[in-house]
């Protein structure tokens, strides 16, 4: 008996399985649209369970359902066409799901609602962030900024309060995890943004970060290093020399002698950022979404780009890549550290060490501050590869006078197209030329289909006319600049905005050498003598040379392409072809558009025939006495009409 129940369940379950797929296939076909799986499905059973309401009034007024006689309680054989109405009932029933499909793409659009895998993923998402959410609070209020956050914090007015809240801050932060301490060292630097109090506190994140036990260190190194670090290091301090928010760093000696310093990855912090991350690319896509500056600006992606910067942190084996690529450029003045290859891992990195000391007790060197702005200015301009984060942590004073730059964890990447327009954009500040920096503006911007770009040169004027040459504190340049492009919806690259985030990070950075130090007349100075480089008669006998070679072929060619011209011209044979639709995409375009309007139109004619049949009396009768040839065409056609309207809906209202 069981075994009977279980093969009926069975066959019964084929059974649906089958008119599921089959009424998937031909919904679709019909529709020439694809469908989820849970929309086939609720489609299906919607089309079952109205069958028999829909159907039965169809079948009575046909005649078509068996009567029973009163007086003697049989059925008659309703005798009809039984073929015709077959298929008319088929017909009928594949109506049911493509009406449910249809109005579900206008009442539910696809993506609205999560699936059934989507919503499970969703709700565990949610889940997740709202624990992450209420350990960032937990935090903030252990750390006594709970009020702050309701804004209802105590107004501070006197700088013992400013350092008490800006040390409470700094706490939070460096509890809150990796993302958090990150967000901290870019505040740290935005002397325009925040009080002194504030940047001196937030700067202890740079390498002040609480360290990790060095039981937890101790498993990462073996897990990556494969034996324990007696055997691989002849000596290893295992009190880190500094202690960062993604890393540590710990000195040794390779059993070679070589003195390294040996960055390990913390433990643990992959899921905490994979968690934070999320957080920060759906604020940004809600506030581009809802804000216009958000749209402006550019936030998912530049929420994007800061979160491809964080993971490529996370693997240390870009980071030894990163210093192989940069150190292939002459460095000057400042020095890179190499990194030994052999014991790179993804969450270890050996490098050469650098003996100084730290930027933040380095004494006053306005030589020196030159030397590291003319360094990354190369790195930009001329390079393509720079230093993406060189705050003070990064940067080290060494023994012998000069600078090392440290942690090539954030690298920008530019190509040859950007960095020209960022070398015109620089010399037309030179000349403070509003015309060629706004054209240069707008080669680094991807350009808006509408912009005043008379009033964009009159604000760039401006712009220059109140920070450049005025011996003001240039800490707030970078955010008029913002501004500007915000207001006339310009929207600056990831790539672009990591070289403005790098500038402004080294504008805090130069304080510490060269208090007062002039970032922008020290970068007109350097792009003065660019320009001077640029017009020595030997570059520009390189760089016409490079111009004709590659004009030659085409000089070569214009005689004989000139001579064709004049001679048809002169036979009266001179033709000109133009190409209609010539891109793929206006033919797709243009077809697609066809198509709607022939299905409209084809569609319209069938309903149209169809009431015209349905009225008109005539024909032979193909049910008993009850249809006649006319009026079974006329459904035909009504139920034609309904599928190619459908169709067209479908069409329109698939997003």
């Amino acid at each position: 008996m069981m075994i009977d129940s279980a093969l009926g369940f069975l066959a019964f379950l084929v059974t649906w399985i089958v008119m599921i797929a089959l009424v998937a296939t031909a919904t679709q076909r019909l529709l020439g649209v694809k469908f989820g799986l849970t929309r086939i499905v609720i489609a299906t059973l919607a089309a079952f369970a109205l069958a028999g309401m829909a159907i039965e009034p169809i079948l009575s007024s046909l005649g078509a359902t068996p009567v029973r006689d009163p007086a003697t309680g049989e059925y008659t054989d309703p005798g009809v066409g039984a073929a015709w109405i077959l298929l008319l009932l088929i017909m009928c029933f594949a109506l049911i799901p493509m009406v449910v499909l249809v109005v579900a793409e206008v009442l539910v659009p696809p993506g609205s609602v999560p699936g059934p895998v989507e919503f499970v993923r969703s709700l565990r998402g949610r889940l997740s962030r709202g624990r992450r959410y209420s350990q960032i609070t937990r935090i903030a209020v252990r750390n006594g900024l709970g009020p702050y956050l309701r804004g209802r914090g105590d107004r501070v007015d006197d700088r013992t309060g400013w350092v008490r809240l800006a040390g409470s801050l700094r706490q939070a932060l460096d509890d809150a995890g990796v993302t958090f301490v990150k967000l901290g060292q870019v505040l740290s630097t935005r002397r325009d943004l925040l009080p002194a109090e504030f940047v001196e506190e937030l700067g202890k994140l740079q390498d002040k970060v609480t360290p990790a036990p060095w039981e937890q260190i101790e498993k990462v190194l073996l897990a990556e290093l494969g034996a324990p670090v007696e055997e691989v290091f002849a000596t290893f301090d295992k009190v880190p020399l500094a202690a960062a928010s993604i890393a540590q760093v710990y000195t040794a000696t390779l059993p070679t002698g070589e003195e390294v310093v040996v960055k390990v990855q913390r433990p643990g912090i992959r899921a905490v950022v994979a968690k934070d991350l999320d957080i920060v690319r759906r604020l940004a896509a809600t506030l581009e979404t809802r804000t216009r500056w958000g749209r402006s600006l550019g936030l998912r992606d530049l929420a994007e780009g800061f979160a491809v910067a964080i993971r490529e942190e996370l693997d240390f084996r870009i980071e030894a890549a990163n210093m192989a690529a940069v150190a292939a450029a002459p460095s000057g003045p400042v020095t890179y550290p190499s990194p030994f290859g052999r014991y790179c891992t993804e969450r270890v990195l050996v490098m050469q060490r650098l003996r100084g000391t730290p930027l933040a007790q380095a004494p006053v060197r306005p030589g020196l501050a030159r030397d590291l702005l003319d360094c990354l200015l190369r790195q930009i301009l001329l390079e393509g590869v720079f230093h993406a984060d060189p705050h003070p942590g990064n940067i080290m004073l060494l023994d012998d006078g000069t600078l090392g730059l440290l942690d090539f964890g954030s690298v920008g990447r530019l190509d040859a197209s950007v960095r020209a327009a960022l070398q015109r954009f620089l010399l037309a500040m030179n000349k403070q030329d509003p015309l060629a920096v706004t054209d240069a503006l707008l080669e680094i911007v991807p350009r808006p289909e509408e912009i005043d770009e008379a009033a964009l040169e009159r604000a760039l004027g401006q712009f220059m006319a109140r920070h450049l040459g005025s011996g003001l504190n240039t800490a707030s340049m970078f955010t008029d600049l913002f501004r500007i492009v915000t207001a006339y919806g310009l929207s600056i690259p990831p790539e672009v905005a990591a070289v403005f985030r790098a500038l402004a990070t080294l504008e805090g950075t130069l304080v510490h050498l060269a208090p007062g130090f002039n970032l922008v007349e020290e970068a007109r100075a350097f792009a003065g003598g660019y320009l001077s480089a640029a017009m020595e008669p030997q570059t520009i006998k390189e760089t016409l040379t490079g111009e004709v070679a590659a004009l030659l072929p085409m000089i070569r060619r214009l005689p004989r392409r000139l001579e064709r011209i004049a001679s048809a011209a002169e036979h009266g044979r001179l033709s000109m072809n133009m190409r209609l639709l010539g891109d793929e995409r206006d033919r797709r375009f243009v077809t697609h558009l066809l198509h709607q309007v022939l299905l409209t139109v084809l569609g319209a004619t069938a309903g149209l025939m169809g009431v015209i049949l349905l009225s008109t009396d005539g024909g032979p009768f193909v049910v008993q006495q009850t249809m006649r040839l006319y009026e079974l065409i006329g459904y035909f056609l009504l139920v034609i009409s309904s599928i190619l309207v459908l169709r067209v809906l479908v069409l329109i209202f698939r997003r």
